[in-house]
């Protein structure tokens, strides 16, 4: 097995067991390891730190996998960590009200770029790094062993595959291929998932728990959802005895979805009004409109990829939270998200007390959401805690 020298002073966060090693930290490579190869770390002066997936075209340069340097990280070590993660969600599954969530989440299950997404019977995979490449018939054979799926989807069509030297795909790995849309449920709420053309995996399973945290508020309110997607917000509200849903997002598709989950669900239509829209151009137009609402939910894609990112997307945050405060009833809810990792919470209210200072508002922060369950934060890997929200009462300033 090749190694990899760490340069001295390096060794703090690969003995807090951090999973990433920076190519700026490593001093030599004794030979030249292929992208995805399993090297072996060690200190300044040949000590075993690690072992782990090499690759010279990412600027994490070692995603580390084992600390022990007695174990072996072969096809077994692969299996059990692939086992261990699915047995791990077991119970959320359990009552049967709930049969899509998150089966595998990359770092936080030891199985750094690597996604699992469970729907129904069937599985949707993000391959995100060159290791995790070369090991996947072993992980797909666990999978199917495990778990019997009808189809397991490769959706790796993320930017971070380039940044590995990885192309993008996005094809069936079983010789069946998902039907078009596949019907699951959460909360007891249905919902028709097409993997193979939805974002990302096909659905949001990291806002479950929120979604029906806010639904209790909503009886007898005037919601707009914004970034609606296929409706988890608007679908709850509804469900929830809320007086009227408008939903704004920008995919026709996600609007057609949200119409057809509607119906699906038999929830009155009458009560929701969608609008294929920018929600930024959708927000101002309801302004001009003197139009008001009761909650507003403010879901927006990665506004922040990286922290080099973070001033430009908090003034986008505080942009889009401004003009959310200005269409609230005094006394509305605003319920808001970043799902930026490079944003932590106390920037993000920072962020809101920027917005409500512009808008002539104040804000009173009654609850902080977060991912659930299966999507968990490894203590040694903070990185991996990227959803939070706020939910917001706004009064008049």
């Amino acid at each position: 097995m090749i190694e990899v020298i760490l340069k001295k002073g390096k060794e703090k966060a690969v003995l807090h067991r951090h999973p990433w090693v920076f190519s700026g930290a490593i001093e030599h490579v004794k030979g030249k390891p292929a992208n995805g190869d399993i090297v072996r770390l060690t200190d300044a002066k040949g000590g075993f730190m690690a072992y782990g997936f090499y690759n010279d075209q990412s600027r994490v340069a070692i995603r580390l996998l084992e600390w022990d340097e007695n174990i072996a990280v072969n096809d077994d070590w692969f299996r059990n960590k692939v086992a261990g993660a699915v047995a791990g969600r077991s119970e959320l599954l359990a009552d049967g009200k709930t049969n899509t969530c998150r089966l595998i989440f990359s770092e936080a299950d030891y199985l750094p770029g690597l996604i699992v997404d469970k729907y129904a019977d069937h599985l949707a995979v993000q391959v995100l790094t060159s290791g995790i490449e070369n090991v996947m018939p072993v992980i797909i054979d666990e999978l199917q062993r495990l778990l019997n799926p009808k189809s397991i989807f490769d959706k790796s069509d993320a930017s971070s595959r380039e940044h590995e030297g990885l192309q993008t795909q996005n094809i069936a790995l079983t010789t069946s291929q998902p039907p078009e849309n596949v019907l699951v449920r959460e909360n007891n709420i249905l919902y028709n998932i097409n993997i193979a053309e939805g974002q990302k995996s096909g659905f949001y399973c990291d806002q479950r728990d929120n979604r029906k945290i806010l639904a209790a508020h909503a009886k007898g309110k005037k919601v707009l959802d914004c970034f609606s997607y296929t409706g988890g917000f608007t679908l709850n509200a509804l469900q929830n005895g809320a007086a009227s849903v408008t939903s704004v997002d920008s995919s026709a598709l996600a609007i057609e979805t949200l119409k057809e989950n509607i119906k699906l669900n038999n929830l009155d239509g009458a009560k929701h009004t969608a609008i294929q829209s920018d929600v930024n151009k959708q927000l101002r137009v309801f302004r001009e409109q003197e139009e008001k609402f009761d909650i507003i939910v403010l879901d927006p894609p990665k506004y922040a990829p990286s922290r080099s990112a973070l001033d430009r997307a908090s003034r986008a945050y505080k942009d889009l939270n401004r003009l959310g405060m200005l269409l609230l009833n005094d006394g509305g809810l605003l319920a808001t998200f970043s799902c930026s990792g490079a944003m932590d919470m106390e920037t993000f209210k920072q962020v809101l007390a920027w917005a409500a200072l512009d808008a002539g508002k104040q804000v009173q922060f009654i609850y902080q959401f977060c991912q659930p369950e299966d999507h968990p934060v490894r203590s040694s890997f903070p990185e991996g805690e990227y959803l939070k929200g706020l939910l917001c009462r706004v009064v008049s300033g």
